[in-house]
């Protein structure tokens, strides 16, 4: 019974319980309502029970909420999806979806390059679950089809690798695994889909860490992922709502919020980067700039197609100092703060060997591409003038 129908001769203490929740008339919010609360009242056993097997109706947030809901739905239509589950993290994210399409004995075909902690749940799949890795470079698509077998299960790809920033040549890579019936998964996170959607290249999902890009503000930690059809989406949501990693309601109103700005805030960042890029490279402590903007990045004309409108927000850089450089250029920074996110409003730095890439090995590093004086930038909205005086700066100190 609504708090609207409670009897006037209540007690104080039943009246503190049973708020009234006002229904608005004649007008509407303008942005997405916060629904915080975790579970849902009804007015028949049957509607309760009827809920359990609806994804229409909301039960418990943790099978799905209003205002969780809502950032699914905006971002699946962002990314050109027909569904989208929300997760408590990126990693909750590529968990969710590796889990609930992989199985004991199974075959996964990933590209080399991978942000460390994917990478080290592969190798954690494949010692506790028996799942087999074949890692392949992620340009080659013959690579692909002679790594495929007949338990392959899906191909894992990144658009714009973490932290070296090369470029998936996406179209090609999935057709092979679309021809053997494989799906495909891409992690989106550095691009965005502002920059690019995997799905119109053939990709069965996207996953994205939207700690990242779309939220932006360094105030939220969530993750997200997109699905090609609804056959799919329903395989990964009945696991994912098994496994309860799914996301809290307030940090998707906080993202919905961070959603608005995307489009400003990755057009600024691309041209920030590929402004410092360029800079970056003529500077004696750099070695190697690697932004796919920069006409000598391996990948400039896959990105050239896949990404039109800019090249990402992220630049790596190698160091000619090498472990040590790299420790003092991230520590001599002052207006870029040392840290280990991306995608954020404002310019981080980070190591990536000795962070988030910590779980590989030095063979593992050199095989992805990183160095020990690699070195990763997210480049912010700052004015590019005072992020250049910044890096050139701890680059001097770097020398």
């Amino acid at each position: 019974m609504s708090a609207d129908f409670l009897p006037r001769t209540s007690r104080p203490e039943t009246l503190a319980v049973h708020s009234p929740q006002p229904e608005i008339t004649g007008s509407r919010p303008l942005g997405v309502p916060l629904h915080q609360g975790h579970v849902f009242a009804f007015e028949t056993a049957d509607a309760m029970a009827e809920a359990f097997h609806s994804t229409d109706t909301f039960l418990y947030s943790r099978m799905g909420n209003p205002t969780v809901r809502a950032l699914e739905t905006a971002v699946a239509r962002l990314e050109g999806g027909a569904a989208a589950l929300s997760y408590a993290s990126g990693m909750g994210a590529i968990n969710g979806v590796l889990l609930g399409l992989l199985a004991t004995g199974g075959h996964i075909v990933a590209q080399r390059c991978l942000y460390g902690g994917t990478y080290a749940l592969l190798a954690d799949l494949t010692a506790r679950w028996g799942v087999d890795v074949t890692y392949v470079s992620g340009t080659d698509p013959e690579e692909v089809r002679a790594a495929l077998r007949p338990e392959t299960r899906l191909l894992y790809l990144e658009t714009i690798a973490n932290p070296t920033t090369r470029v998936s040549d996406l179209p090609a890579l999935i057709a092979v695994a679309r021809e053997a019936g494989v799906p495909s998964a891409v992690d989106n996170t550095f691009a965005s889909p502002l920059l690019c959607r995997p799905i119109e290249y053939g990709a069965d999902i996207v996953v994205h860490s939207a700690t990242k890009y779309l939220a932006g503000h360094a105030d939220v930690l969530g993750g997200i992922a997109v699905f090609r059809d609804e056959e799919l989406y329903g395989r990964v949501r009945h696991y994912a709502v098994e496994q309860g990693a799914t996301t809290d309601p307030f940090a998707a109103w906080l993202t919905l919020r961070g959603l608005q700005t995307l489009p400003l805030r990755v057009e600024r960042q691309c041209a920030n980067a590929a402004g410092l890029a360029a800079r970056l490279a003529a500077h004696p402590a750099v070695a190697a700039v690697r932004h796919p903007a920069l006409a000598g990045h391996p990948d400039h004309e896959i990105a050239a197609r896949l990404l039109p409108r800019g090249g990402g927000g992220v630049v790596s850089v190698d160091l000619t100092g090498g472990r040590e450089a790299g420790r003092t250029f991230v520590e001599g920074v002052r207006l870029a703060s040392l840290s280990a996110s991306l995608g954020d409003v404002k310019t981080l730095v980070m190591h990536p060997a000795s962070t988030s890439h910590r779980q590989l090995d030095a063979a593992a590093l050199e095989a992805a591409g990183i160095g020990p004086g690699t070195v990763r930038i997210s480049v912010g909205i700052e004015h590019v003038e005072d992020l250049w005086t910044d890096l050139e700066q701890a680059l001097d100190k770097a020398l």
